[in-house]
């Protein structure tokens, strides 16, 4: 079955909302076998909304619309929904004691208002809302599904889980679908394309490859829709493929379902080593990227954070004369800074980062982009690579970030024979 998103509100064409309920419900519909053909995103004015279901119908099984719902004039959907399909406004009653329960547990008046957020179109199956006021609503009508929900994200997600998916679920039958992704590391799409070109050009006809590039890293998914393959055969077809990647890309790609903090953070785990972090231009972010993972205070001992010069004197102890001759943005400060760190911090490794993130600040000799990170290792040696990115002050900083973590992602497994779980 195809499906077609229309998210409704004004807050998301203008930017002042970010329309996380697409991402999420084209996730989920994939899981379930739905493809998603199209999203469309309209304002709260009735031709608007008019003329993108009438679209959307020529084109899509399933119809999900996301917002207008709620008790202001400005949401209009459900009034729109009753007119499109020729019939009343009716109280239903499960909502209405929805509405009452929820605003007597928080003590407030319940208003006209309120209850009208029962008045549901008299065709529709009201979806109970177990994490708000306003029901969903569910048409079938010409072979089509129709489904309205709350633009609340977490409302809409407890409507699909506890309800409509299983309705979708027991109407879709036709196709199997099957998606997996890696994420590759360091190396730039344009490589990638080029080295597995061969691969790419025997793929069967159901199944595709698509390059999701993303500042340091690429994520490349293979999407498999098939009518004559079940789910198995499909998941095994796209695992034979990426083997075959895989074999051609080498020591640089993870599993899409985990980030590289957290790649990171299981191979120290495994090796019972320890990591801290001195930054300079890149500000705290490496070390916030290690601390977002649950339990890294297992493997992860803290940060030094070192961006003026005197404290990279007064905290990393690095020479004032040696900073004097080369600046802060040179290899053998990176180098110092790194190994005074991992001395001071007590860790097994120390990453250090030095350079210039922009806008402004760069130079001839040392642009806007230029960044040199450093890792010390347990072996006490110190790898300091010189990198020039591209982009704005924060696409440096996460670009550095990513490159950071992944030279310490290679250089742990260099010391070890046996492969991380989530890893080749």
């Amino acid at each position: 079955m195809l499906a077609e998103i229309i998210t409704i509100g004004d807050e998301i064409l203008i930017g002042q909302t970010i329309d996380t309920n697409s991402a999420w419900l084209g996730n989920r519909l994939n899981e379930y076998g739905i493809e998603v053909i199209q999203i469309t995103s309209i304002n709260d004015k009735k031709t608007s909304i008019f003329k993108a279901l009438n679209e959307a119908e020529k084109r899509a099984d399933i119809i999900l619309m996301t917002g207008g719902l709620g008790p202001t004039k400005d949401d209009i959907t459900k009034k729109v929904l009753a007119e499109y399909f020729k019939c009343d406004l009716v109280y239903n009653k499960p909502a209405q004691d929805n509405i009452q329960n929820i605003l007597k547990r928080l003590n407030r008046e319940v208003l006209q208002i309120n209850l009208d957020q029962a008045l549901v179109p008299e065709k529709c199956i009201a979806i109970h809302n177990s994490k708000g006021t306003a029901p969903g609503m569910y048409f079938e009508e010409n072979k089509k599904i129709y489904v309205s929900m709350p633009g609340v994200p977490y409302e809409m997600r407890a409507m699909m889980e506890k309800d409509i998916f299983d309705r979708l679920l027991a109407k879709n039958s036709s196709y199997s679908i099957k998606h997996h992704t890696i994420t590759v590391v360091g190396i730039p799409e344009s490589h990638i394309a080029s080295s597995i070109e061969h691969i790419e050009d025997d793929l069967p006809e159901y199944i595709k490859l698509a390059y999701l590039p993303h500042l340091n890293l690429v994520r490349l998914r293979l999407s498999a829709k098939s009518t004559t393959h079940s789910t198995q055969e499909l998941s095994n077809k796209i695992h034979e493929i990426f083997d075959q990647i895989k074999a051609v890309i080498g020591n640089s790609w993870f599993e899409d379902e985990t980030q590289l903090s957290a790649v990171v953070g299981e191979l120290l785990l495994n090796q019972a080593k320890t990591i801290g972090t001195i930054e300079s231009c890149s500000g705290g972010f490496i070390a916030s990227k290690i601390t977002d993972i649950p339990g890294s205070s297992a493997y992860y001992k803290g940060s030094l954070l070192t961006y003026a010069y005197e404290t990279k004197v007064a905290v990393a102890n690095i020479e004032q004369n040696l900073l004097n001759e080369v600046g802060a943005v040179s290899k053998e400060v990176c180098e110092m800074m790194a190994k005074n760190a991992q001395k001071k911090l007590e860790v097994d490794y120390c990453i250090s980062t030095t350079g210039i993130a922009g806008p402004g600040g760069g130079s001839k000799e040392k642009p806007v982009g230029l960044v040199y990170i450093g890792l010390a290792k347990p072996d006490g040696t110190v790898e300091v690579e010189q990198c020039q990115f591209f982009g704005s002050r924060q696409q440096i900083v996460e670009r550095t970030s990513n490159k950071a973590l992944d030279m310490l992602r290679k250089a742990i497994k260099k010391t070890i024979k046996t492969t991380a779980p989530q890893l080749n």
